[in-house]
Protein backbone atom coordinates (compact mmCIF):
# COMPACT_ATOMS: atom_id res chain seq x y z
CA UNK A 1 0.00 0.00 0.00
CA UNK A 2 2.03 2.40 -1.10
CA UNK A 3 2.29 5.83 0.64
CA UNK A 4 -0.01 4.14 3.78
CA UNK A 5 2.74 3.31 5.85
CA UNK A 6 4.09 5.50 8.69
CA UNK A 7 7.50 5.71 7.17
CA UNK A 8 6.54 5.82 3.35
CA UNK A 9 8.64 9.14 2.68
CA UNK A 10 12.05 7.43 4.24
CA UNK A 11 14.79 6.57 2.32
CA UNK A 12 17.55 4.99 4.65
CA UNK A 13 20.84 3.61 3.31
CA UNK A 14 22.12 0.46 5.64
CA UNK A 15 25.56 -0.38 5.97
CA UNK A 16 24.71 -3.52 8.36
CA UNK A 17 25.50 -7.06 8.52
CA UNK A 18 24.56 -10.48 11.25
CA UNK A 19 21.53 -9.47 13.33
CA UNK A 20 21.78 -5.63 15.15
CA UNK A 21 22.18 -3.44 12.44
CA UNK A 22 19.97 -5.24 9.94
CA UNK A 23 17.30 -6.12 12.59
CA UNK A 24 17.29 -1.77 12.79
CA UNK A 25 16.91 -1.56 9.26
CA UNK A 26 13.92 -3.87 9.51
CA UNK A 27 11.94 -2.07 11.69
CA UNK A 28 12.20 0.76 9.97
CA UNK A 29 11.29 -1.08 6.16
CA UNK A 30 8.39 -2.81 7.77
CA UNK A 31 7.03 0.17 8.89
CA UNK A 32 7.59 1.56 5.46
CA UNK A 33 11.34 3.41 4.79
CA UNK A 34 12.76 2.34 1.48
CA UNK A 35 15.70 0.85 3.09
CA UNK A 36 18.23 0.42 0.75
CA UNK A 37 21.04 -1.96 1.97
CA UNK A 38 24.24 -1.84 0.44
CA UNK A 39 25.72 -4.88 -0.35
CA UNK A 40 29.67 -6.17 -1.58
CA UNK A 41 30.01 -7.67 -4.81
CA UNK A 42 29.72 -11.04 -3.98
CA UNK A 43 27.01 -10.21 -1.52
CA UNK A 44 26.51 -9.76 2.62
CA UNK A 45 28.40 -12.78 4.25
CA UNK A 46 25.52 -13.34 6.54
CA UNK A 47 23.59 -14.75 3.39
CA UNK A 48 26.62 -17.98 3.50
CA UNK A 49 25.74 -18.24 7.82
CA UNK A 50 25.01 -22.20 8.18
CA UNK A 51 23.97 -23.69 11.54
CA UNK A 52 22.74 -21.53 14.30
CA UNK A 53 23.65 -18.60 11.58
CA UNK A 54 21.42 -19.99 8.93
CA UNK A 55 17.97 -17.64 10.01
CA UNK A 56 19.83 -14.14 10.55
CA UNK A 57 19.76 -13.04 6.62
CA UNK A 58 15.82 -14.20 5.96
CA UNK A 59 14.72 -13.02 9.21
CA UNK A 60 15.92 -9.56 9.12
CA UNK A 61 16.34 -8.70 5.16
CA UNK A 62 12.89 -8.52 4.32
CA UNK A 63 11.07 -5.29 2.85
CA UNK A 64 14.95 -3.77 1.91
CA UNK A 65 16.49 -3.06 -1.53
CA UNK A 66 20.04 -4.95 -2.40
CA UNK A 67 22.56 -2.16 -4.18
CA UNK A 68 25.68 -4.43 -4.65
CA UNK A 69 28.88 -2.16 -5.15
CA UNK A 70 32.79 -2.14 -4.44
CA UNK A 71 32.99 0.23 -1.55
CA UNK A 72 37.17 -0.33 -2.75
CA UNK A 73 37.19 1.72 -6.19
CA UNK A 74 36.63 5.30 -6.21
CA UNK A 75 33.31 5.04 -8.90
CA UNK A 76 31.80 2.98 -6.00
CA UNK A 77 32.29 5.11 -3.66
CA UNK A 78 31.23 8.42 -5.40
CA UNK A 79 28.03 6.28 -6.59
CA UNK A 80 27.17 5.79 -2.65
CA UNK A 81 28.19 9.10 -1.40
CA UNK A 82 25.85 10.37 -4.22
CA UNK A 83 22.90 8.16 -2.35
CA UNK A 84 23.73 9.08 0.85
CA UNK A 85 23.16 12.61 -0.52
CA UNK A 86 19.22 11.64 -0.81
CA UNK A 87 18.76 9.58 2.31
CA UNK A 88 17.01 10.95 5.31
CA UNK A 89 19.45 8.38 7.40
CA UNK A 90 22.67 5.96 7.17
CA UNK A 91 22.82 3.05 9.48
CA UNK A 92 25.84 0.62 10.48
CA UNK A 93 27.31 -1.66 12.35
CA UNK A 94 30.98 -2.02 11.31
CA UNK A 95 33.98 -2.26 13.43
CA UNK A 96 35.01 1.21 14.99
CA UNK A 97 36.86 3.39 12.61
CA UNK A 98 35.80 1.13 9.30
CA UNK A 99 33.03 3.77 8.09
CA UNK A 100 35.55 6.56 8.55
CA UNK A 101 38.02 4.81 6.24
CA UNK A 102 35.57 4.64 3.53
CA UNK A 103 35.06 8.48 3.74
CA UNK A 104 31.40 7.51 5.15
CA UNK A 105 31.97 8.29 8.58
CA UNK A 106 29.97 10.86 10.31
CA UNK A 107 31.60 13.52 10.53
CA UNK A 108 32.28 13.53 6.82
CA UNK A 109 28.93 13.09 5.72
CA UNK A 110 27.50 15.62 8.01
CA UNK A 111 29.52 18.12 6.02
CA UNK A 112 27.37 17.07 2.71
CA UNK A 113 24.48 16.96 4.20
CA UNK A 114 23.77 18.77 7.37
CA UNK A 115 20.50 17.23 7.94
CA UNK A 116 21.12 13.79 8.08
CA UNK A 117 20.61 11.29 10.81
CA UNK A 118 23.19 9.34 10.91
CA UNK A 119 23.04 5.76 13.31
CA UNK A 120 25.86 3.54 14.73
CA UNK A 121 25.07 0.40 15.97
CA UNK A 122 28.10 -1.36 17.89
CA UNK A 123 29.15 -3.65 21.08
CA UNK A 124 29.54 -0.18 22.87
CA UNK A 125 28.91 3.37 23.38
CA UNK A 126 31.72 5.71 24.42
CA UNK A 127 33.74 4.50 27.29
CA UNK A 128 36.44 2.64 28.04
CA UNK A 129 35.33 -0.47 26.37
CA UNK A 130 34.65 1.06 23.07
CA UNK A 131 37.10 -0.05 21.32
CA UNK A 132 36.43 -3.92 22.08
CA UNK A 133 35.23 -6.14 19.35
CA UNK A 134 31.48 -6.70 20.41
CA UNK A 135 28.90 -10.15 19.98
CA UNK A 136 25.58 -10.82 21.65
CA UNK A 137 27.34 -13.56 23.57
CA UNK A 138 29.86 -11.29 25.03
CA UNK A 139 27.88 -8.80 26.48
CA UNK A 140 25.68 -11.34 27.99
CA UNK A 141 28.91 -12.37 30.02
CA UNK A 142 29.77 -9.43 30.26
CA UNK A 143 26.87 -7.59 31.14
CA UNK A 144 25.32 -10.23 33.79
CA UNK A 145 22.57 -12.00 31.72
CA UNK A 146 24.42 -15.30 31.18
CA UNK A 147 24.99 -15.71 34.68
CA UNK A 148 21.13 -15.07 35.32
CA UNK A 149 20.12 -17.23 33.04
CA UNK A 150 22.36 -20.12 33.71
CA UNK A 151 23.62 -19.78 37.13
CA UNK A 152 26.81 -19.50 39.27
CA UNK A 153 28.35 -22.83 37.98
CA UNK A 154 27.92 -22.64 34.09
CA UNK A 155 26.98 -19.28 32.86
CA UNK A 156 24.20 -19.64 29.51
CA UNK A 157 23.68 -17.27 27.53
CA UNK A 158 19.94 -16.63 26.14
CA UNK A 159 18.88 -18.69 23.90
CA UNK A 160 17.81 -15.75 21.26
CA UNK A 161 20.18 -12.86 20.56
CA UNK A 162 18.45 -10.48 22.48
CA UNK A 163 20.78 -8.09 22.93
CA UNK A 164 21.43 -7.69 18.65
CA UNK A 165 17.41 -7.72 18.22
CA UNK A 166 16.99 -5.20 21.25
CA UNK A 167 20.01 -3.24 20.29
CA UNK A 168 18.43 -2.76 17.16
CA UNK A 169 15.45 -2.00 18.07
CA UNK A 170 16.77 0.93 20.55
CA UNK A 171 18.44 2.22 17.42
CA UNK A 172 15.26 2.50 15.60
CA UNK A 173 13.67 4.11 18.49
CA UNK A 174 16.61 6.87 18.29
CA UNK A 175 16.48 7.28 14.66
CA UNK A 176 12.77 7.79 14.81
CA UNK A 177 13.45 10.70 17.45
CA UNK A 178 15.84 12.00 15.23
CA UNK A 179 13.43 12.47 12.92
CA UNK A 180 11.33 14.03 15.30
CA UNK A 181 13.69 16.82 16.47
CA UNK A 182 15.09 17.27 12.75
CA UNK A 183 11.02 18.68 12.07
CA UNK A 184 11.93 21.38 14.77
CA UNK A 185 15.47 22.08 13.88
CA UNK A 186 16.06 21.14 10.52
CA UNK A 187 19.14 19.49 11.99
CA UNK A 188 20.22 15.86 11.70
CA UNK A 189 22.13 13.86 14.81
CA UNK A 190 24.62 11.40 15.12
CA UNK A 191 22.83 8.56 17.48
CA UNK A 192 24.27 5.34 18.75
CA UNK A 193 22.75 2.43 20.36
CA UNK A 194 25.04 -0.90 21.70
CA UNK A 195 24.68 -4.59 23.01
CA UNK A 196 26.41 -3.96 26.24
CA UNK A 197 24.43 -1.20 27.25
CA UNK A 198 21.41 -3.09 26.01
CA UNK A 199 21.89 -5.45 28.37
CA UNK A 200 23.23 -3.58 31.27
CA UNK A 201 19.58 -2.16 30.73
CA UNK A 202 17.85 -5.55 30.70
CA UNK A 203 19.77 -5.81 33.79
CA UNK A 204 17.69 -2.79 35.56
CA UNK A 205 15.17 -5.02 37.48
CA UNK A 206 17.77 -7.26 38.40
CA UNK A 207 20.12 -4.47 40.32
CA UNK A 208 17.38 -2.90 41.84
CA UNK A 209 16.02 -5.92 42.95
CA UNK A 210 19.74 -6.52 45.00
CA UNK A 211 19.93 -2.70 46.12
CA UNK A 212 16.53 -3.16 47.37
CA UNK A 213 16.86 -6.24 49.34
CA UNK A 214 20.45 -5.99 50.50
CA UNK A 215 21.31 -9.45 49.01
CA UNK A 216 23.12 -10.57 46.22
CA UNK A 217 20.66 -11.52 43.33
CA UNK A 218 20.42 -15.18 42.76
CA UNK A 219 20.24 -16.50 39.18
CA UNK A 220 17.15 -18.09 37.76
CA UNK A 221 18.22 -21.36 38.28
CA UNK A 222 18.71 -20.81 42.37
CA UNK A 223 16.34 -18.43 42.50
CA UNK A 224 13.23 -18.20 45.08
CA UNK A 225 10.27 -18.07 42.75
CA UNK A 226 7.95 -14.45 43.45
CA UNK A 227 4.89 -17.05 43.73
CA UNK A 228 4.63 -20.71 45.16
CA UNK A 229 2.83 -21.86 41.91
CA UNK A 230 4.93 -20.53 39.11
CA UNK A 231 6.82 -23.38 37.88
CA UNK A 232 6.67 -25.83 35.04
CA UNK A 233 5.14 -29.42 35.61
CA UNK A 234 5.40 -33.09 34.08
CA UNK A 235 2.25 -34.43 33.08
CA UNK A 236 0.93 -38.01 32.18
CA UNK A 237 1.62 -38.27 29.24
CA UNK A 238 5.23 -37.03 29.89
CA UNK A 239 4.71 -33.62 28.61
CA UNK A 240 5.73 -30.33 30.68
CA UNK A 241 3.50 -27.70 31.23
CA UNK A 242 4.00 -23.95 32.85
CA UNK A 243 1.11 -22.73 35.50
CA UNK A 244 1.40 -19.84 37.51
CA UNK A 245 -1.21 -18.78 40.40
CA UNK A 246 -0.39 -15.30 41.46
CA UNK A 247 -2.96 -13.94 43.07
CA UNK A 248 -4.65 -13.97 46.22
CA UNK A 249 -8.07 -14.41 43.94
CA UNK A 250 -6.25 -17.14 41.68
CA UNK A 251 -5.20 -19.09 44.88
CA UNK A 252 -8.79 -19.36 45.59
CA UNK A 253 -9.97 -20.56 42.39
CA UNK A 254 -7.19 -22.56 41.64
CA UNK A 255 -7.52 -24.75 45.34
CA UNK A 256 -11.36 -24.49 45.30
CA UNK A 257 -11.29 -26.50 41.01
CA UNK A 258 -8.70 -28.84 42.43
CA UNK A 259 -10.24 -29.82 45.58
CA UNK A 260 -7.48 -28.56 47.89
CA UNK A 261 -9.86 -27.60 50.42
CA UNK A 262 -7.11 -28.07 53.29
CA UNK A 263 -4.58 -26.20 51.96
CA UNK A 264 -7.46 -23.08 51.06
CA UNK A 265 -8.44 -23.15 54.90
CA UNK A 266 -4.71 -23.39 56.20
CA UNK A 267 -4.66 -19.51 57.70
CA UNK A 268 -0.91 -19.70 57.15
CA UNK A 269 -1.53 -19.78 53.19
CA UNK A 270 -3.85 -16.99 53.23
CA UNK A 271 -1.12 -14.19 52.14
CA UNK A 272 1.57 -14.53 48.66
CA UNK A 273 4.72 -14.07 50.54
CA UNK A 274 3.33 -16.61 53.29
CA UNK A 275 2.70 -19.13 50.37
CA UNK A 276 6.52 -19.07 49.19
CA UNK A 277 7.75 -19.81 52.26
CA UNK A 278 5.69 -22.96 52.02
CA UNK A 279 6.23 -23.58 48.42
CA UNK A 280 8.27 -27.11 49.71
CA UNK A 281 5.01 -28.35 51.09
CA UNK A 282 2.66 -27.24 47.88
CA UNK A 283 4.57 -27.97 45.18
CA UNK A 284 4.70 -31.81 45.29
CA UNK A 285 0.62 -31.15 45.59
CA UNK A 286 0.49 -29.92 42.67
CA UNK A 287 2.64 -31.86 41.07
CA UNK A 288 0.98 -34.70 41.82
CA UNK A 289 -2.56 -33.29 41.02
CA UNK A 290 -0.93 -32.03 37.17
CA UNK A 291 1.11 -35.68 36.69
CA UNK A 292 -2.17 -37.35 37.00
CA UNK A 293 -3.17 -35.52 34.05
CA UNK A 294 -2.40 -34.97 30.34
CA UNK A 295 -0.95 -32.11 29.01
CA UNK A 296 -4.18 -31.07 27.48
CA UNK A 297 -6.31 -31.97 30.13
CA UNK A 298 -3.99 -29.11 32.27
CA UNK A 299 -4.12 -26.57 29.43
CA UNK A 300 -8.25 -27.07 29.00
CA UNK A 301 -8.39 -26.61 32.89
CA UNK A 302 -6.36 -23.68 33.05
CA UNK A 303 -7.88 -21.84 30.33
CA UNK A 304 -11.47 -22.83 31.99
CA UNK A 305 -10.29 -21.39 35.44
CA UNK A 306 -8.69 -18.41 34.03
CA UNK A 307 -4.99 -18.77 35.11
CA UNK A 308 -1.87 -18.36 33.63
CA UNK A 309 -0.62 -20.96 31.46
CA UNK A 310 1.57 -22.49 28.44
CA UNK A 311 2.91 -25.68 26.77
CA UNK A 312 6.57 -25.81 26.28
CA UNK A 313 6.79 -24.69 22.40
CA UNK A 314 9.76 -25.53 19.87
CA UNK A 315 10.86 -22.53 17.82
CA UNK A 316 9.19 -25.03 14.95
CA UNK A 317 5.74 -25.21 16.58
CA UNK A 318 5.42 -21.38 16.21
CA UNK A 319 5.28 -22.27 12.52
CA UNK A 320 1.60 -23.64 13.09
CA UNK A 321 0.24 -21.86 16.69
CA UNK A 322 -2.96 -20.99 16.31
CA UNK A 323 -2.79 -17.54 17.21
CA UNK A 324 -0.16 -16.07 15.67
CA UNK A 325 -1.61 -17.44 11.79
CA UNK A 326 -5.04 -15.95 12.81
CA UNK A 327 -3.60 -12.62 14.24
CA UNK A 328 -1.14 -11.96 11.48
CA UNK A 329 1.61 -12.57 13.59
CA UNK A 330 3.43 -14.61 10.77
CA UNK A 331 4.48 -12.52 7.43
CA UNK A 332 4.80 -14.40 4.35
CA UNK A 333 8.29 -14.55 2.88
CA UNK A 334 9.93 -16.33 -0.12
CA UNK A 335 13.15 -17.46 -0.16
CA UNK A 336 16.22 -16.87 -2.22
CA UNK A 337 15.80 -20.80 -3.34
CA UNK A 338 11.83 -19.83 -4.28
CA UNK A 339 10.64 -21.49 -1.52
CA UNK A 340 7.85 -19.59 0.27
CA UNK A 341 7.94 -19.65 4.30
CA UNK A 342 6.82 -17.50 7.08
CA UNK A 343 8.66 -15.43 9.53
CA UNK A 344 7.59 -13.07 12.49
CA UNK A 345 5.95 -10.43 11.50
CA UNK A 346 6.92 -7.69 13.96
CA UNK A 347 5.42 -7.72 16.86
CA UNK A 348 3.15 -4.60 16.93
CA UNK A 349 -0.37 -3.38 15.87
CA UNK A 350 -1.37 0.33 14.54
CA UNK A 351 -4.99 1.36 13.68
CA UNK A 352 -5.81 -2.27 14.09
CA UNK A 353 -3.38 -3.57 11.13
CA UNK A 354 -0.15 -5.43 11.33
CA UNK A 355 3.17 -5.22 8.90
CA UNK A 356 3.79 -7.61 6.47
CA UNK A 357 6.23 -8.02 3.40
CA UNK A 358 6.13 -6.00 0.47
CA UNK A 359 9.62 -6.25 -1.01
CA UNK A 360 10.91 -10.06 -0.30
CA UNK A 361 14.49 -11.17 0.12
CA UNK A 362 16.73 -9.61 -2.38
CA UNK A 363 19.17 -11.56 -3.99
CA UNK A 364 22.35 -9.71 -4.87
CA UNK A 365 22.57 -6.63 -6.45
CA UNK A 366 18.50 -6.84 -7.35
CA UNK A 367 17.78 -3.43 -7.15
CA UNK A 368 21.22 -2.01 -8.55
CA UNK A 369 19.92 -0.83 -11.83
CA UNK A 370 16.59 0.86 -9.98
CA UNK A 371 18.88 2.46 -7.22
CA UNK A 372 20.82 4.02 -10.03
CA UNK A 373 18.22 4.86 -12.69
CA UNK A 374 17.21 6.78 -9.31
CA UNK A 375 19.82 8.81 -9.31
CA UNK A 376 19.87 9.91 -13.03
CA UNK A 377 22.58 7.21 -14.55
CA UNK A 378 21.59 5.87 -18.61
CA UNK A 379 21.48 2.60 -19.18
CA UNK A 380 24.24 2.91 -20.56
CA UNK A 381 26.09 4.16 -17.96
CA UNK A 382 24.52 1.50 -16.30
CA UNK A 383 25.78 -1.04 -18.48
CA UNK A 384 29.09 0.32 -18.28
CA UNK A 385 29.71 0.25 -14.72
CA UNK A 386 28.41 -3.56 -14.11
CA UNK A 387 30.91 -4.64 -17.30
CA UNK A 388 33.78 -2.58 -14.88
CA UNK A 389 32.81 -4.45 -12.00
CA UNK A 390 31.79 -1.53 -9.94
CA UNK A 391 28.67 -2.43 -9.43
CA UNK A 392 26.59 -5.57 -9.45
CA UNK A 393 23.14 -6.25 -10.94
CA UNK A 394 21.11 -9.33 -10.43
CA UNK A 395 18.76 -9.36 -13.98
CA UNK A 396 15.46 -12.11 -14.45
CA UNK A 397 18.35 -13.92 -16.24
CA UNK A 398 21.14 -14.12 -13.86
CA UNK A 399 23.67 -11.75 -12.49
CA UNK A 400 25.92 -9.24 -14.39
Amino acid sequence: MPGSLPLSNLRVVEFCHVVMGPTCGLVLADLGAEVIKIEPLDGDHTRKLTASGAGFFPTYNRNKKSFAVDLKSDAGRGIVLDLIKSADVVTENFRPGAMDKLGFGYEALQKVKSDLIYCSLKGFLPGPYEHRAGLDETAQMMGGLAYMTGGRERPLRAGASVNDVMGGMFGAIAILAAIRERGETGRGQYVKSALFENCAFLMGQHMMEGFMTGKPVAPMPDRIRAWAVYDTFRTADGERVFVGVVTDTQWKIFCGAFGLKELLADPSLTTNPRRVEARPRIIPVVTKIFGAMTKQQVLDKCEELGLPYAPIAKPEDLFDDPHLKASGGLAELTLLNGIKTRVPALPIEMDGKRFGTRLDLPQVGAHTREVLEGLGYTGAEIGRLIDQGVVRAFESSGLR
